[in-house]
């Protein structure tokens, strides 16, 4: 395949030529018999955008569910229209997600049963830790054994128990083509999921997805100690601080770890968490590629902690967007300016890169990139002004390998053919940072996304059309 006219990240304005996926060549290329050609007409060429913490087979559960918080739910009138509008799944469930109390406080089996009787209905809260169940749906997990299988429900809400529930929800694992689809609409070449539970048998999972083309990026996964697979990458500690793991515990994980030649990766969403983690690395020990999984609460004190260890941080700044006006209400002045923090972590030369959290984030990169740099809440309100990263620096956070997420690729000759071509220069582009710029994506030299129609095409003057593939 040969990239015509692109203006190259980095680079400058060249052709592209891709081989067995890999660029073979950039410079002035001429049209060879047969070859397919994409003229992008002085569009950037970007890397491939790499997603560095998402939740896939939650986040394709996601696309077959029914919103039930902000932005699109923010009252209860309103999720009863939702949840009553919905149509039960396969398995006969009304399944959804994003759920948060600003909407109708502490969702129990009565509140629904009161509004939405009869259906088996289950909500997920946005946090990924609790869903509530109404009565029609705990009558068919008592069917399932629920009652000796987990503990005591109270008003069906289940803490925690997401491995429990999800042998007892009676319903296959869902399709991952539409999420592949959507990921690749964003650019997105690459994922490292990061779910917790995730083993040997998860990672098999996502491989035969890669092989028979429903996955179409490439696939990193963390989860267990006892992995052993060749996806295998971190091993993830989700902690909470309402139950923190036994500290020499923790340690003997991290030393474990470092024995499996496995980089740890720590969820901390609290400063109780942080300081937490901060000082099990102290005594086990860190390496290069250990990692901080959101940092969502960064007090200045322990910046020199997470330096010192050099610590990377995978953050999520679109939740500034997706959540501040909440944490404008919830969380004291001080705790806002150390939320989701981005020019903090890189003037302290902290390694810092980018992921979605989706489903409980947007699964769209661009929209992370937008909020690093306007730190801007829904309502239009700023939070964390001197957080605010450039356009580039918010680029770059999406750009790393898997393996090396804070370091970012180039695109060069011998370098894998995984791009993110645009339909206008980046100087255009980085005004907007949206989706919506993406003309197509290339994953190992395939294009996985074209959003230019067929007539389109033709106007293009290509030699041959370009064919999907």
């Amino acid at each position: 395949m040969l990239i015509k006219e692109a203006e190259v990240y980095g680079v400058g304005c060249a052709d592209l030529r891709v081989e067995n996926g890999k660029v073979t060549a950039i410079g002035h290329l001429v049209p060879r018999s047969g070859e397919r050609v994409l003229d992008l007409q002085g569009g950037a060429a970007l890397p491939g955008l790499n997603d560095h913490h998402i939740h896939l087979m939650a986040y394709a559960a996601s696309l077959e569910s029914v919103s039930c918080g902000p932005p699109k739910v923010h009252g209860p009138e309103q999720l009863i229209e939702a949840l009553g509008s919905a149509s039960p799944n396969q398995a006969g469930w009304i399944r959804g997600i994003g759920y948060h109390e600003s909407v109708a406080g502490d969702l129990n089996r009565c509140w629904l049963d009161r509004h939405l009787p009869g259906v088996p209905i289950r909500v997920q809260h946005r946090s990924g830790r609790l869903w509530v169940v109404n009565g029609a749906g705990l009558k068919r997990l008592a069917r399932s054994g629920v009652d000796g299988a987990l503990p005591a429900h109270d008003e069906g809400r289940f803490h925690d128990q997401d491995e429990a529930l999800g042998k007892l929800w009676g319903r296959t694992p869902p399709s991952v083509g539409a999420a592949s689809d959507r990921l690749a609409s964003y650019g997105v070449t690459g994922l490292t999921d990061l779910t917790p539970q995730n083993d040997d048998t998860a990672a098999a999972r996502f491989e035969g997805l890669r092989s028979n083309g429903s996955l179409r990026q490439a696939i990193r996964v963390g989860g267990v100690l006892r992995m052993n697979h060749r996806l295998t990458g971190p091993t993830k500690v989700h902690l909470h601080d309402s139950a923190f793991p036994d500290f020499d515990g923790l340690c003997d994980l991290i030393r474990a770890s470092r024995a499996r030649h496995r980089e740890v990766a720590v969820h901390c969403v609290t400063e109780a968490e942080l300081v937490f983690t901060l000082a099990a690395f102290r005594e086990a020990g860190a390496c290069p590629g250990d990692r901080i999984e959101h940092a969502s609460i960064t007090p200045p004190a322990l910046l020199s902690q997470l330096r010192e260890l050099r610590l990377l941080v995978v953050t999520q700044p679109h939740f500034i967007a997706e959540r501040g006006d909440a944490y404008r209400r919830d969380l004291t002045s001080a705790e806002q300016s150390w939320l989701y923090r981005c020019r903090g972590f890189l003037d302290r030369g902290i390694p810092l890169a980018g992921g979605s959290d989706a489903p409980f984030g947007h699964a769209d990169p661009w929209r992370a990139m937008r909020a690093a740099v306007t730190r801007q809440t829904a309502s239009a309100g700023i939070l964390g002004e001197g957080e605010r990263l450039t356009p580039e620096e918010a680029l770059s956070l999406f750009l790393g390998a898997l393996d090396e997420p804070h370091k970012p690729r180039r695109i060069a000759v011998g370098e894998a053919a995984d791009l993110c071509l645009l339909d206008r220069p980046w100087g255009q582009a980085r005004v907007r940072l949206d989706s919506a710029c993406v003309r197509a994506t290339v994953q190992n030299g395939k294009i996985i996304y074209d959003s230019m129609r067929e007539p389109e095409i033709r106007r293009t003057g290509m030699a041959a059309p370009m064919v999907a593939g």
